[in-house]
């Protein structure tokens, strides 16, 4: 045996790396720059959140104090025992859940049938209808609240539930979206189905909409989203306190004094919580679903 098969290996010393790993490279002038934007825009957006928690801490006389401050000087959480005392908080939130998660679903399955019939159907007509839609998205739902009040009205759905989830399930937008991304999926794929002998709808449901989750989580967020924060049309269409939404029913916090500031605070935080655990739980979907339907850029 030779002597330098006999040699032993100094054991090397210890650098605190692991093994195989690249070293960190020092931030670059740019990437400097963009942290400190984005901490900006973040601190602009939460500063509002921040401001609304401390001042649901305050007391009521606090809170309309002048010069006003951020942090309360006696912390109390009188506003949030205040509201669920003197608010039908749980009755409110269940009313926002029913009305949010039907005209969700509602516009969930006209979205997808419409989109899917616009995107790969030949029918006459078809242009005009296309365009009857699209036209949707340039009318404001403000200007449509007296025509669509009236017919409501006609129909006897005032105070009812289905008066609040039937005129928010026109979604011209929604249907949009998946209309451009029915489109994208390429077509051999149905094709191959069809000559297996499937029909339209077999097509629709075990190849179309498998596909089409991302979009679908999209829409269906958007939607929950904007259902939830409605005020107008269901302060419209109803008078009944035991239909009344969170924002309806956050409205009315207030006495013979006037606003009660702090509890107004409270309710709107508690308001924006649903809103905030679905972005946070599901904030990969809505950015999938907008880059695959192509409206990135737009």
């Amino acid at each position: 045996m030779s002597t330098a098969a006999q040699t032993r290996v100094k054991p090397r010393k210890a650098t605190g790396r692991t093994t195989g790993s690249a070293p960190r490279r020092p931030w670059t002038p740019s990437q400097i720059v963009l942290t400190l934007l984005g901490a900006a825009v973040s601190a602009v957006f939460l500063a509002p959140l921040a401001w609304a928690l401390f001042t649901s801490l305050k007391s009521e006389t606090e809170a309309v104090e002048v010069p006003t401050h951020w942090l309360p000087e006696d912390w109390t959480t009188q506003a949030w025992s205040a509201i669920f005392e003197t608010g039908n908080i749980t009755n409110w939130f269940v009313n926002s859940l029913v009305v949010s998660v039907c005209v969700t679903a509602v516009v969930l399955s006209v979205g997808a049938l419409a989109g899917y019939g616009f995107a790969r159907t030949e029918f006459r007509g078809k242009g005009f209808l296309l365009g009857l839609v699209m036209t949707g998205l340039m009318v404001s739902p403000a200007v449509l609240g007296v025509p669509l009040f009236t017919t409501v009205q006609q129909m006897g759905m005032v105070d009812t539930y289905w008066g609040m989830i039937l005129p928010q399930c026109a979604p011209a937008a929604m249907v949009y979206i998946l209309y451009k991304f029915f489109q994208g999926i390429p077509r051999e794929l149905e094709e191959a189905a069809f000559i297996d002998g499937a029909g339209r709808w077999r097509v629709f449901f075990t190849i179309v909409l498998p596909l089409s989750r991302p979009s679908l989580a999209a829409v269906g967020i958007f939607t929950f989203i904007a259902s939830w924060n409605n005020f107008l049309w269901p302060y419209m269409v109803t008078n009944n306190p035991d239909l009344m939404t969170m924002p309806n029913g956050i409205a009315t916090v207030m006495n013979s004094y006037g606003i009660q500031w702090a509890q107004l605070m409270a309710g709107g935080l508690m308001a924006g919580l649903p809103l905030i655990v679905v972005f946070v739980f599901f904030q990969r979907q809505i950015v999938t679903g907008v880059a695959h339907t192509g409206l990135a850029g737009q």
